[in-house]
């Protein structure tokens, strides 16, 4: 029998519905596949597509990574969710060793500082007898030079006056009488804002003239995540782990003679002491760099965060600033500097706050101004974050109520890490396949880890480098959360992990004990 040819109505109506139910599918398929349902409009149309997608948006930003933070922290969160549900785990709770945040593995604030703030923030306390009388006036001297006497008010953007010129007397009297102009001190969002400000100018050009920054490897990704959100180009060199972690200056002229065959070399970026690697540079080291800077025309960036944290014999903090004045007008008089320090670190540890500051040297006027203005944008650094950095460079002086206590609390903190850089030093050169510089500052170590070749062979099946397949192994088996050396830069060929030293002495121990019998039976798995 022939079949009538279907009406327009009809076609309408059956291109309709197969048009529902292709969506249908489609939602089924997507649902099955753990996406989410395609949405459709009341009129059944198509909905307009995403503004913003992952092909639309900023490219740069796609090559940011922070190691620090990445997928072996994803999934330690994800461990404590599973651990606190009452789910079975070959261990009893995460340990995360990833980052410096010193209270979060237990440290302890400094008594002094938290009760300034407290005052700051609720001044009605300084009606409270319990408040030692250098705290309330250490309160009542921030409180006067914020707006209507209040922490809540915006400040200057360059940062509160009366905290600027502190901090210069600070620098002044660590740098051995070397003059400190307090204009020339920014106060920031911890060291890392200043750093990516300073980037910000430093990136420009296009093709072989575009901005080439040298790093060290081992790195601290906040440099090679700026840069890479800033479009500049990377310049590494590499740290001498065979001599504790040390800068060589031939090193340094092999990375930029290289580097200039593609783009142009205008920046040194130096961690001292060192993060990840926890070493503490010589004042000769610090003499050559500055030399090298000078001869090679680099603006030099001295991220001294750590100052307070040497433990080793023999070691000493010098600040880039003291060295480079020292050195006579023919370097004081040219080498741009700037330096960087936070209340993140040191004994102090207060990385919430968000306090810091920068200081600059030998800026060219035109270009100061130009970094005003660009402060201004972000109009003012978190003010309690700079009442904390006002304390760190004043705290209690002799002859003051609180200045025991202080002097107490600061060199137990001090004392108890410099232990426990020990420690970890010793008990990982106990494990076969294990080697571990001494933790001369900071708060980590990066030990290189040997890893058999059937394990390498097996990340590379899995996508991974065998560093994160090894830390990834290690954390579901122990619930140890380190971070592997691949997220800071290594020599090809070589596998680390950074891990703090900052858990409290107990927990350390126990997490040292897992980690050298998890490297003991992952070696013998593997061999």
């Amino acid at each position: 029998m022939k079949r009538s040819l279907p009406t327009p109505v009809e076609e309408m109506n059956h291109g309709t519905a197969l048009l529902w139910k292709r969506r249908a599918m489609a939602g089924l398929t997507a649902a099955r596949c753990g996406l989410p349902k395609e949405s459709v409009a009341e009129n059944g149309a198509s909905p307009r597509g995403k503004v913003l997608t992952i092909d639309t948006m900023n490219p740069t930003v796609k090559m940011v990574e922070y190691a620090v933070r990445g997928p072996i922290v994803q999934r330690a969160v994800e461990l404590e969710k599973e651990l606190s549900e009452g789910r079975k785990k070959p261990f009893q709770e995460v340990i995360k060793a990833n980052i410096g945040d010193a209270h979060a593995m237990g440290q302890q604030p400094i008594t002094f500082f938290r009760q300034v703030l407290a005052l700051c923030s609720y001044p009605e306390l300084l009606n409270d007898n319990t408040f030692p009388e250098d705290a309330k006036s250490r309160a009542r001297r921030i409180l006067q030079s914020c707006g209507g006497n209040s922490m809540g008010s915006y400040s200057a953007s360059q940062g509160i006056d009366s905290v600027r010129q502190d901090v210069a007397r600070y620098v002044q009297q660590r740098d051995g009488g070397v003059y400190c102009d307090p204009d020339n001190i920014y106060l920031t969002t911890g060291a890392s804002d200043g750093i990516v400000t300073m980037l910000k100018l430093l990136v420009c050009g296009e093709g072989l003239a575009r901005t080439g920054v040298m790093i060290s490897i081992p790195q601290y990704p906040l440099y090679s995540a700026a840069l890479a959100e800033l479009g500049a180009v990377q310049i590494n060199y590499y740290l001498n782990e065979e001599a504790c972690w040390s800068m060589d200056i031939s090193e340094l002229q092999r990375a930029l003679n290289e580097a200039r065959g593609h783009c142009n070399p205008r920046a040194l970026c130096v961690i001292n002491p060192g993060n990840p690697t926890g070493q503490v540079q010589n004042r000769k080291c610090i003499e050559d760099v500055i030399r090298f800077a000078a001869k090679e025309r680099l603006f030099l960036m001295a991220d001294e965060v750590y100052q307070d944290n040497v433990y080793a014999d023999g070691c000493q903090f010098h600040s880039f600033k003291k060295v480079l004045f020292e050195m006579g007008p023919e370097y004081s008089n040219t080498v741009e500097l700037a330096s960087f320090h936070s209340t993140s670190k040191c004994y102090m540890g207060e990385c919430g706050f968000r306090g810091g500051y920068m200081e600059i040297i030998n800026m060219d006027d035109d270009v100061k101004a130009q970094l005003t203005k660009l402060v201004s944008v972000r109009l003012c650094p978190p003010v309690p974050g700079q009442a904390l950095m006002d304390l760190v460079v004043n705290p209690p002086q002799p002859g003051e109520a609180s200045y025991d206590k202080f002097i107490k609390e600061r060199t137990a903190t001090l004392s108890a890490l410099a232990d426990k850089a020990k420690l970890t030093e010793e008990v990982l050169n106990t494990v076969p396949g294990i080697s571990c510089n001494p933790v001369q500052g900071a708060m980590y170590s990066f030990p290189r880890i040997s890893i058999p070749e059937k394990a390498v062979n097996e990340a590379a099946g899995k996508g991974q480098q065998p560093d994160m397949f090894y830390c990834m192994r290690l954390l579901e088996e122990t619930g140890i959360c380190l971070v592997p050396g691949s997220g800071f830069g290594q020599k090809d060929g070589t596998y680390h992990f950074r891990m703090t030293i900052l858990p409290p002495t107990d927990k350390l121990k126990i997490l040292l004990s897992k980690v050298k019998e998890f490297h003991q039976r992952f070696t013998k798995q593997y061999s």
